[in-house]
């Protein structure tokens, strides 16, 4: 049996599978290393009933996470799902990685993430390029949720939201100057907080000022990442993965051809394909 994981900072996807066959699936909360220590995620794994019934029968886990981009950091998830699946052999890989695999298989080609993070890589078929994207929420994302929502909230606090977004905002979340601060600057993982706004701009997708955003936002990743990416490769397929992407993906279809990009494809979520691909190779 295998476990295919692939995980964002809020959730991570589980996929167990034997012989090809998906035995269960599910979410837990996400695991990143830049938050969460061995002992967290020992304690996030031994609540989850999937995995206490199966973790002896799962000889291989492949996990794919945000945060896990060096080897310190990956150290960190790997003795901990070590440690919890003691019969299995464990693979920890950075979320670009994934991202490559389910959009290329083999094949290269420029892969870019968008979802409560952003990043972007040239994918040669078989590793990734390492490459100084993926900063992290405070000094890049460009585009991704915890980025839209820093955009939302500094718009409402500023008094620079249209009359009618503001007016849903105050219904919706009922915060104040104060407890928007408190959450941002005090509170464990900001970036959870800040990411959760996204759901605001999904259910006002039609508003042209949202949509303002968003594409600003997709316009700053695109010349961040994908401009100085297909400058190099002027060649290669694009791919996208992630929520954001995949939940506005006809503006982020018009950002890139603003730019003379075209997409080959927009994934959701990559942990369908991950498990077609490790369950192909065991």
């Amino acid at each position: 049996m295998i476990a295919v994981v692939y995980s964002g900072s809020y959730f991570a996807h589980w996929r167990l599978a034997d012989k090809g066959r998906t035995v269960a699936s599910f979410k837990t909360n996400g695991i990143n290393p830049y938050f969460n220590d061995e002992k967290h995620i020992l304690q996030l794994l031994n609540k989850n009933i999937n995995l206490i019934h199966h973790a002896e029968e799962i000889k291989r886990i492949y996990f794919f996470g945000a945060g896990a981009s060096s080897d310190e950091r990956k150290a960190v998830v790997y003795n901990a799902l070590s440690a919890f699946f003691k019969f299995g052999k464990v693979t920890v890989d950075h979320d670009i990685a994934a991202a490559a695999i389910a959009c290329c298989k083999n094949s290269p080609g420029i892969v870019s993430i968008c979802g409560s993070g952003t990043n972007a890589a040239w994918y040669d078929g078989k590793k990734v390029a390492s490459n100084n994207y993926g900063l992290g929420y405070i000094l890049a994302d460009e585009g991704s949720s915890n980025w839209l929502g820093r955009q939302l909230i500094k718009g409402f606090m500023n008094e620079t939201l249209p009359a009618g977004i503001r007016k849903k905002f105050i219904h919706k979340y009922d915060a104040d100057r104060k407890t928007l601060l408190e959450k941002v600057y005090r509170q464990k993982q900001p970036a959870l907080f800040l990411s959760s706004f996204a759901d605001f701009y999904l259910e006002n997708r039609t508003d042209n000022h949202l949509q303002s955003v968003i594409k600003k936002g997709f316009s700053s990743l695109i010349s961040t990442y994908l401009i100085p990416l297909h400058k190099q490769h002027p060649d290669a397929s694009i791919h996208f993965v992630g929520t954001v992407a995949a939940n506005f993906q006809e503006l982020l279809y018009d950002c890139a051809a603003d730019s003379g990009l075209q997409i080959t494809n927009i994934i959701k979520e990559p942990i369908n394909n991950l498990l077609t691909y490790y369950s192909n190779k065991n």
